[in-house]
């Protein structure tokens, strides 16, 4: 049964949200129309920094309540914390690109460290014992989510719709494989994004900001890496759920890497942005995603964590129709 005081998850973040777009609006906060943007008036900045506090807030309760191990929590609390007061100075002013990184890695290195780093996997009979160069993709690939859900923070309600599928599709694998005790802390993840997704719903009125966006590529990394040590098959399920955001951020950034252009810089080159001037709107862009989710991704998570599909062909499988969709819509192309 829930813990009731979760639902205050969702409470807290609605408040602070609409609190932050009140302080923002005060100080002139404001994201500003621009070249390279996807919205057409200024809107403040920064809250995501609700999404931030509502759930760090929640990580000790979770551990109290023997749901979260103590190491988990200090992983998504340290890092998490780190990662959004970087984004919180980088949203009021500006933190050069090569601190913001070596920042990133730091926070990456700290998740590893309380979680045990990278597990032995298993893909159907192969066990893969990685060893240093396990723990080494592991890093990248934390430092990599963390920034591509920066770079897919783009439109209105994107980010915060991803986040609340891939919680609630993680919470639903540990369910069906029976740790019932697991759906806790990515269900408090949800309902805190929940809360923010009410101001930032299209159109929206107020942004995510890199405080919460590099928060949710972090946390959402950690989790599925904590997943990978309870079984395989959770890790494959949580890379799975999390695929529109991975293959639409990777294809576009290997696309502008291969004509050399700054990758750091703010650009509309990606898939969805794409599709969004299509539309003209961002709401139906918004509302595919959650429907990718629900009848693409979360069926096949659901395959491969019950065993009946090996997780690298469920991944494969997963991610091919979505690089289609990348190509269809020229994510990477020159703008």
């Amino acid at each position: 049964m829930m813990p009731l005081w979760l639902l205050g998850v969702l409470l807290v973040s609605w408040v602070l949200t609409g609190e932050v777009r009140r302080y923002a609006l005060a100080r002139s906060l404001l994201d500003v129309p621009n070249a390279r943007s996807s919205h057409a008036v200024p809107t403040p900045r920064g809250g995501g920094l609700a999404i931030v506090l509502a759930f760090l807030v929640a990580l000790p309760l979770l551990a109290l309540e023997g749901v979260l191990a103590w190491s988990g929590m200090w992983a998504l609390l340290g890092g998490g914390a780190w990662v959004a007061a970087l984004g919180f100075l980088d949203d009021h002013g500006h933190v050069a690109a090569r601190w913001r990184l070596l920042g990133h890695f730091i926070a990456a290195g700290w998740v590893l460290l309380w979680l045990g780093g990278l597990p032995p996997l298993q893909a159907g009979d192969v066990t893969l014992e990685l060893g240093w160069l396990g723990q080494g993709l592991a890093l990248v690939g934390l430092v990599w989510l963390l920034n591509l859900y920066n770079f897919m923070d783009g439109i209105d309600g994107i980010a915060a719709v991803e986040a609340i599928c891939v919680c609630l599709g993680g919470a639903l694998l540990y369910v069906l494989l029976g740790y019932p005790a697991l759906v806790w802390t990515p269900l408090a993840l949800a309902l805190a994004v929940l809360g923010f997704l009410y101001w930032n719903f299209p159109p929206a009125r107020i942004f995510m900001g890199d405080a919460g966006s590099g928060f949710l590529g972090l946390v959402l990394g950690g989790l599925a890496l904590q997943a990978a040590w309870v079984a395989s098959e959770l890790l494959w399920g949580w890379l799975i759920l999390l695929g529109v955001f991975v293959v639409d951020a990777t294809w576009t950034l290997l696309h502008r890497l291969l004509r050399r252009e700054r990758v750091y810089e703010a650009h509309r080159s990606h898939a969805y942005q794409f599709a969004s001037r299509r539309c003209g709107r961002h709401l139906p862009v918004t509302l595919a995603v959650a429907l990718l989710n629900l009848f693409w991704l979360l069926p096949l998570a659901v395959c491969v964590a019950l065993g009946y599909l090996n997780g690298v062909v469920g991944l494969l499988l997963a991610y091919s129709p979505l690089a289609w969709l990348a190509r269809r819509f020229e994510a990477g192309a020159a703008e």
